[in-house]
């Protein structure tokens, strides 16, 4: 059973902290997703496990063995680069087979494992061309069978979906996904897109400026986030600052909205989903008027000036006959919730629970 292991890692570039004591457990067979803003830390932390960047500090164990000094090729470890790093001068059946070479496998061997990363990869009969004869979308599966091929202990995936469009990423994902689960590979994937996270990760790891903010599950995650970070980087917001007034209900200046119980006189911050705020031309407890509406497909976002300051709500796009359909700018509307939807976080910018204005 192939388990990684953190235990405080931690790096420095002089008094730089890249990495701040960061600990973790990856369990065989789980996909776990290291999330943040650019420069986190989340790419350092992967290159510290490759075995690509030393750590000032911890320990990185990979089945039970401590590999924190040995060389990237000791590691029991597979990686796709963000860039693919593939060789144009190779053919693809000599770029997945390189490191296999590097390991001096036998021929024979050899090409029974480049042929067998192919077809996990749907790339039968590409073995031939030259990487600069294929597409972007079939260039990304030959840097996986590349990693594939060693039969890595643990899987290393470094944003490998940045340099695909919209649609293929979408279909990539899925994809890398099955082939995770299917092979029950031990997988650390770094990326910066919420929403590859939350459909990919069995858990999520998110970081900020070193250090770990929240790990979870994605549905605890977004559903009970742990502060503000946490809540405004994995999707979209309301955020109300002012104080509990009785259990159940949060004053912001002179609204009193709906939350999930919470500590009478307690100033502190309510975070609301878009999608769980419904909108109403007539009733409603927050009274507002339309400030634009944003088409999206199957769903439209209407920016509503309330008391209680802008309040976005998501929902699915209105058909004929429904009273949504033709709301427009200017248009009075009401906005609820339930308790359940209103999370109280610590506030990390405190306001005046008179006036809901922040400090």
């Amino acid at each position: 059973m192939t388990r990684l292991v953190l235990e405080g890692l931690r790096r420095t570039y002089g008094p730089t902290v890249a990495v701040d004591r960061v600990d973790l457990e990856v369990a065989q067979g789980e996909l776990v997703a290291l999330l943040g803003p650019s420069g986190c830390g989340k790419t350092t932390t992967l290159r510290m496990v490759a075995g690509f960047v030393a750590p000032t500090a911890g320990r990185i164990l990979i089945g039970g063995k401590d590999v924190t000094s040995a060389p990237p090729y000791g590691r029991d470890t597979g990686m796709v680069f963000q860039g693919y790093a593939l060789f144009p001068h190779m053919t693809v059946a000599e770029n997945v087979g390189f490191g296999l070479e590097m390991r001096r496998v036998g021929r024979a061997e050899r090409d029974t494992r480049i042929a067998e990363a192919l077809r996990l990869v749907r790339l039968d009969g590409y073995g031939e061309r030259r990487i600069t004869q294929m597409s972007g979308g079939q260039q990304q599966r030959v840097a996986l069978a590349r990693a594939l091929v060693v039969n890595p202990g643990v899987f290393l995936l470094d944003e490998p979906l940045s340099n695909l469009d919209a649609r293929l990423r979408a279909e990539v994902r899925v994809e890398i996904r099955a082939l995770q689960q299917r092979l029950g590979l031990t997988t650390l994937f770094v990326t910066h897109d919420q929403e590859e996270a939350l459909t990919m990760a069995d858990r999520m790891v998110v970081m900020d400026h070193g250090r770990v903010r929240q790990i979870g599950p994605p549905e605890e995650l977004y559903e009970r986030p742990a502060d503000l970070f946490v809540a405004g980087f994995l999707g979209r917001c309301n955020t109300f600052r002012g104080r509990v007034e009785s259990p159940g209900t949060f004053r912001a200046g002179a609204i009193a909205l709906p939350c999930d119980g919470g500590t009478p006189g307690i100033t502190s911050a309510m975070v609301v989903r878009p999608e769980r705020v419904a909108i109403d031309r007539t009733t409603g407890r927050l009274p507002g008027r339309i400030a634009m509406v944003t088409y999206l497909g199957g769903l439209t976002d209407w920016h509503v000036q309330t008391d209680a300051g802008t309040v976005l709500v998501t929902r699915p796009t209105p058909t004929d006959g429904d009273a949504l359909r033709h709301l427009a700018p200017g248009d009075p509307v009401h906005l609820d919730w339930s308790p359940a939807a209103g999370r109280l976080l610590p506030d990390e910018n405190p306001t005046d629970p008179t006036t809901g204005v922040s400090a």
